[in-house]
């Protein structure tokens, strides 16, 4: 998977959120506010471009002391909140 064009984080009034920009993201509507944690994975994921669930969990393994099994149920959850609101391909 991956993040979908047209959506990017920005820092607002002191809070990560994901905003849409551009045509890609003209029904978007809304801001979603990340965590440090959060918007940390997202870059990552950007960074990556295509991504799993599985190689997120490992980078967040080797960034902040998780254990694997914790790291992948963080990521599940982050990814079902950003697939839900359709700012994943």
């Amino acid at each position: 998977m991956k993040i979908k064009n047209g959506f990017v984080l920005r820092q607002v009034c002191g809070e990560n959120v994901i905003v849409g920009e551009g045509l890609g993201a003209i029904n978007f509507g809304k801001m979603l506010a990340l965590n440090e944690t959060a918007a940390w994975l997202w870059q990552q994921a950007v960074a990556m471009g295509d991504f799993t669930i599985d190689t997120l969990a490992e980078k967040l393994c080797e960034e902040y002391e998780v254990s694997a099994d914790e790291a992948k149920a963080d990521v599940t959850t982050i990814i079902d909140e950003w697939q839900k609101v359709g700012v994943l391909e």
